[in-house]
């Protein structure tokens, strides 16, 4: 197994320690190649526990892992807690319907009471961009550089675990980055698992990332990331040997910015027709949820190329390896 306390250089990256150590995952941006390569290669050795009998090995036995979700997630946050399960932590699922945050209670002293509970690990959702770093500056402040905080989406601004998965599944059936076109389609406005996605491919060496979509759900100046655009989804699938969907945000939507999904379908849902504009063999992802007949149809979706399940398989091993990485194991 590749070493998991490998250091990586320093950069004022609040992801980092004094020595140069991943003690936290909040962004993808900001890493150096090498820490992205470390936590694939630690995650294809996990990836066997998933087929064994006993699927556990003690790396975070004793230790308290809190899954603070104060966004809706299922596939997120049930992955995090069988990973954590896997590594025989202890898992906390804080409702955060009924916890004292709906009460006015602020999410500071939330952190701070489950501190005084002996936390050793926060997995952190919410839709305010940002906060897991407000967490983390909090940690360092009270001296609790001991506490470990990943970013399981936070607004429009990261996904990280997310990202990684992502980078496993393509690594997994492309193997070497460095020749490969990929697009990424739909509404990239809104999704911090595309800012994740382009930060993670863009440091892997991709030969070619593809923003496509609408003028309407692409930020503004993204070609500052080293993405090409295109506003043809034609254009964009063009040879391509990855696509990756989005699906549409109407929750970070203010206003209307498409007629209507059905028209959106037409011209930016992938088809048959289209994907096979990518190579024969492209693989296709989705980050989910899916909304068939909107961005994606069910053909594709349930077809040979697509990898979206592996994808949630994937995903397990690879927050296995994120949180033995922070946990120092």
């Amino acid at each position: 197994m590749t070493n998991p306390a490998q250091t990586y250089p320093l950069h004022h990256n609040p992801q980092l320690n004094a020595d140069g150590e991943l003690t936290h995952l909040l962004s993808i941006d900001g890493l150096p190649r090498e820490a992205l390569t470390n936590i694939l290669d630690i995650a294809s050795s996990f990836l066997e526990v998933s087929d064994r009998d006993v699927k556990k090995v003690p790396l975070l036995r004793g230790k308290s892992v809190f899954n603070l979700f104060f966004e809706n997630s299922t596939r997120t946050r049930t992955t995090f807690e069988i990973a954590a399960k896997r590594l025989s932590a202890d898992v906390i699922n804080l409702d955060v319907a009924r916890s004292s945050t709906a009460k006015g209670e602020t999410l500071l002293d939330t952190i701070d009471n489950l501190v005084a509970m002996h936390a050793d690990m926060f997995v952190v959702r919410h839709a305010a961009s940002g906060a897991p770093y407000l967490i983390v500056d909090h940690l360092r402040r009270i001296g609790r550089s001991d506490v470990h905080v990943v970013n399981a989406g936070d607004g429009r601004h990261a996904h990280p675990t997310q990202g990684l998965l992502d980078m496993y599944a393509i690594r997994h059936y492309k193997k070497d980055f460095s020749s490969l076109r990929v697009a990424i389609v739909g509404d990239i406005l809104h999704s911090r698992v595309a800012r994740s996605d382009i930060h993670a491919l863009t440091t892997l060496g991709v030969a070619e990332v593809r923003a496509v979509g609408p003028q309407t759900l692409l930020p503004a100046a993204i070609e500052r990331m080293g993405v090409q655009v295109c506003h043809s989804l034609q254009d964009g699938l063009c040879d391509c040997d990855v696509v990756i969907m989005l699906r549409l945000q109407n929750e970070r939507m203010n206003g209307t910015l498409l007629p209507s999904a059905r028209e959106y379908f037409q011209c930016y849902g992938l088809t048959p027709a289209m994907l096979a504009l990518a190579k024969p063999d492209a693989i296709v992802m989705h980050p989910g949820p899916m909304n068939r007949g909107v961005e994606i149809d069910s053909r594709v979706a349930d077809g040979p190329q697509a990898v979206i399940l592996p994808q949630v398989t994937f995903g397990i091993a690879v927050r296995m390896a994120v949180m033995s990485i922070l946990a120092g194991n």
